[in-house]
């Protein structure tokens, strides 16, 4: 079965965005966009929110063509539009809307069907595959409660915020984790990638 991996950037004291959204405090760099395109380019599938697909779909299908794109920019622009693009969302409507489809009920039923469909790419450390779910706090919640995540690719900058968005919201029931990797970029961030010990 594949699996769905939370990616994540999160600051020191587990918030994912700014009271408002605010995700000016997340630090990037080439060595971080490197390292995160290696994993990223051998999936097929993206899972997202509706506010962080919105986001993405007004920037990355025309951000590789711009004169002052880099090589991220293209690379990750060409990845984009040959992904397949999972969206959770009450209001959108898949009409119109290439490579994407829209789940907007039977959320558990829904994700198992993707989890269980086939991939020929993407293959994670365990021998199946990995469906990223980059950023969407709201649906990440969603599927915590409903015990679908399992795994956190995560990216704890150095910075307290105080408060802001959590990652970890209305948690019922502990959640043990065993630890894959680590690693420490120049830049001050720290990459903690987990699967769910179940």
């Amino acid at each position: 079965m594949r699996k769905i991996i939370s990616f994540m950037h999160i600051s020191l004291d587990g918030f994912v965005a700014g009271p408002n959204g605010e995700m000016d405090w997340i630090k990037v760099d080439e060595e971080i966009f490197n390292h995160v395109g290696k994993r990223i380019s051998e999936g097929d599938t993206a899972l997202y929110g509706r506010v962080t697909y919105q986001m993405m779909e007004n920037y990355w299908p025309t951000a590789g063509d711009k004169p002052t794109a880099t090589r991220h920019d293209i690379e990750h622009a060409k990845w984009y539009s040959k992904v397949h693009k999972v969206v959770l969302s009450k209001t959108l409507k898949d009409a119109g809307l290439t490579n994407t489809k829209i789940i907007s009920d039977n959320l558990s039923n829904s994700i198992n069907e993707i989890k269980q469909s086939s991939s020929q790419s993407s293959v994670n450390i365990d021998g199946g595959k990995d469906i990223l779910l980059f950023g969407s706090p709201t649906a990440t919640h969603s599927l915590i409660q409903l015990n679908l995540i399992d795994g956190y690719w995560l990216f704890v900058n150095p910075i307290i915020l105080g408060r802001g968005i959590p990652l970890f919201a209305n948690i019922k029931d502990k959640v043990k984790l065993k630890l894959l990797t680590t690693q420490q970029f120049a830049c001050g961030v720290t990459e903690l990638n987990y699967t769910v010990d179940r």
